[in-house]
């Protein structure tokens, strides 16, 4: 132990070098390259101005943002969402390993059901468990991922919006035609490691003038082996990950339109399907595995947007899904057989936001939402739930010079019935917001910014209705964010250094009736608890920067750094001002990439501390620090009037065994391909 220990330190200090050395030279771009005056002002690059429009939506936001969008997203070493948000500050992916494996957000620590995911302005729900897998969506038909630590710093939104303690906003590619275009199609195929087979098709159609259409699909498949090291403390060995296979489908089609007195609309409609292995942990010398899940999510969803007057706005969602989630467990038999469990989720929603501008500094809304949610399963001694939920919120936003002033009070009103046993009931919460964003000096590039938000979550049906383990008298997990950071972002001309950002952020979280899973008096039998005080204190840190050394050579570096201090502060605890489960008191990444002519390089690099998998900060719990180094080349050309795309992928370059999840092995070094043809 006292080796391991010795080892971390070693990694930790250079992390902390590797963190100074890209600080000084993003800070000092004039150490690396001497200024260069052949470059003129007509030669600038429309990227550039893309970046600059992403700056200043980051920097005057009044809650920290961050965004990956265009062709930063393209860059990145990234099959899924899951994989993309790993390069955001303040996150920790819980991943399972392969591409299959379950893969959960969560931001600042306090815990997966606080982070909202909304699809094009629509959320996302799960009212089963609360956990949205990020594995699932894919990147091929997603044009920007935002990540809002607090909520979205706008207040016409839907009443959904106010009320997590996060929010992840994916946003789909929308049709764009230049004049006399009427259609626009992406071929893709990615092939690489563990039998990787993933051909994609997106096609957009100009219907109109008025209407635009959009069909996008892909097909996943990959058997998942893949080599793994493991230990028992005795001899080492390197064995293949099994029953880790996936097939899945996607097909997503959708309509925008603009009506004649300029209102918007859209509608959409997705379908997912997939059938997968699941391979368990890696203990007592057990390898093999043979439980199975099948899932099948369908959606409709549609929004509205009108400017009725000079002064009031409105906007309208609707959405309905259908979940089918089946597992099976051929080692495990009860009375009625193989545990084959089936459950059947339905939801409806519907919002309706209205924003009224008093003056030209003073705006207020009024947004309402309601969702109906039904859980139907094949159990014995099941309670079949079903839960009305009302959501409204009132906000108002004051806008001067230099200074805006944001601030909302929601009120949540959630009724639970059951058919058979007995319902958790009706619950009435009002929860308040402030944001203020304030810009001290006459020049716009140095903002400071802060607020304060309240909010809970709701108990899962899992955790209130589950057979055996739910228990009813569950209270809502309380959440006080507390947060003080400042934005700096600026673009210079006809020099080296093109642009640089820089956010950073103080915070702390307190997380009141922490909702958790303890043991009963055997290893079958589990049941819900409040339990937890948790206090969460921590610094993020956001830089970018963009360098043009000639007119045909581009570089880019990001680097994000995330220092964290969960600790456990539930008085009389024997885990008292412990870090709780499996946060790293450090984390960061970094991305650099460079442009030249029709080719491009890139490079990542994704550090976690030490960590521990239990409440108890003890040896045995202590799970060593990983990171990985990943590249990627591209080579852009043109067939015709038609772009070709070439990516070569090379991930965890070093080939590092690690596990983010204990016993949960990731895989070593993989390769990936791909071939894309946009006409």
């Amino acid at each position: 132990m006292i080796r391991t220990r010795i080892a971390f330190r070693g990694d930790k200090y250079c992390f902390y070098a590797f963190l100074a050395i890209l600080w000084f030279h993003c800070i000092r771009p004039e150490a690396l390259f001497a200024q260069s005056d052949s470059l003129k002002k007509a030669n600038e690059l429309k990227e550039v101005k893309v970046q600059a429009i992403k700056l200043s939506r980051r920097q005057t936001s009044s809650t920290p943002l961050q965004i990956l969008s265009g062709e930063d997203l393209q860059k990145l070493n990234s099959l899924s969402v899951a994989d993309a948000v790993r390069f955001f500050s303040g996150v920790q992916l819980k991943d399972y390993g392969g591409i299959g494996g379950l893969k959960t957000i969560n931001v600042r620590s306090m815990g997966t059901n606080h982070t909202a995911v909304f699809y094009d302005g629509v959320p996302i729900t799960n009212a089963q468990n609360g956990q949205v897998d990020l594995g699932k969506f894919s990147l091929d038909n997603i044009e920007e991922i935002e990540l809002y630590s607090g909520q979205k710093s706008e207040i016409f939104q839907s009443a959904r919006g106010f009320a997590s303690a996060s929010s992840i906003y994916l946003n789909t590619r929308q049709p764009k035609f230049e004049k006399g275009e009427q259609d626009h199609l992406k071929l893709a195929l990615k092939t690489g490691s563990f039998g990787l087979l993933d051909p994609s098709v997106l096609w957009q159609h100009k219907l109109n003038d008025r209407v635009f259409a959009s069909l996008s699909t892909e097909y996943t498949q990959s058997n998942g082996r893949y080599k793994f090291r493991y230990t028992n403390g005795v001899y080492d060995t390197t064995a293949v990950r099994n029953n880790g296979d996936v097939e899945r489908m996607r097909v997503e089609a959708g309509l925008n339109g603009i009506l004649r007195d300029s209102s918007t609309w859209n509608a959409k409609i997705y379908f997912y399907n997939d059938q997968m292995g699941l391979p368990g942990p890696i203990i007592g010398n057990r390898f093999d595995y043979s439980q199975r899940s099948w899932s099948r999510n369908l959606f409709v969803q549609s929004s509205y947007e009108k400017k009725l007057t000079s002064a009031y706005r409105l906007k309208a969602l609707a959405k309905y899904s259908n979940d089918y989630t089946r597992y099976l467990d051929p080692d495990y038999v009860n009375l009625d057989g193989l545990l084959n469990n089936r459950f059947h989720q339905h939801e409806l929603y519907l919002s309706l936001a209205n924003q009224y501008e008093i003056n030209s500094w003073w705006t207020a809304v009024l947004s309402g939402d309601y969702q109906l949610n039904t859980l139907d399963a094949n159990l014995n001694h099941f309670p079949y739930p079903t839960r009305n939920t009302f959501l409204l919120a009132l906000a108002t936003h004051l806008h001067f010079d230099r200074m805006d002033i944001q601030a909302n009070l929601l009120g949540t009103f959630v009724d639970d019935k059951v058919k058979y046993f007995t319902a958790a009931g009706n619950k009435q919460e009002f929860t308040p917001t402030l944001m203020l964003s304030w810009q001290p000096f006459e020049q716009k590039e140095f903002r400071i910014r802060s607020f304060f938000k309240s909010i809970f979550r709701m108990p899962t049906f899992n955790d209130l209705y589950y057979t055996l383990i739910g228990r009813t008298s569950l209270k809502p997990e309380y959440t006080k964010q507390y947060d003080l950071g400042f934005t700096y972002a600026k673009l210079f001309e006809n020099t080296l250094f093109r642009s640089f950002s820089l956010q950073t952020d103080a915070y702390f979280n307190r997380v009141k009736d922490k909702i958790i899973a303890v043991p009963g008096n055997n290893g079958f039998r589990w049941s819900m608890k409040n339990l937890n005080l948790v206090d969460i204190k921590g610094i993020d840190v956001n830089m970018q920067s963009g360098w043009s050394i000639s007119q045909e050579l581009q570089i880019n570096m990001g680097l994000t750094y995330t220092y964290q201090q969960a600790q456990d502060v539930t008085p009389g605890t024997d885990y008292y001002k412990n870090q709780i489960p499996y946060i790293p008191l450090h984390s960061g990444s970094f991305m650099g990439g460079a442009q030249w002519r029709n080719y491009s390089f890139n490079y990542s690099y994704i550090y976690t501390s030490e960590r521990y998998n239990q409440a108890a900060n003890i040896p045995v719990n202590y799970i060593k620090p990983w990171y990985t180094h990943d590249i990627a080349f591209h080579y852009n050309t043109l067939i015709g009037k038609n772009k070709v795309r070439l990516t070569a992928e090379v991930n965890n370059l070093f080939n590092q065994y690690y596990d983010v999840v204990e016993n949960f092995p990731m895989p070593g070094r993989s390769y990936r391909f791909t071939l894309s043809y946009q006409l």
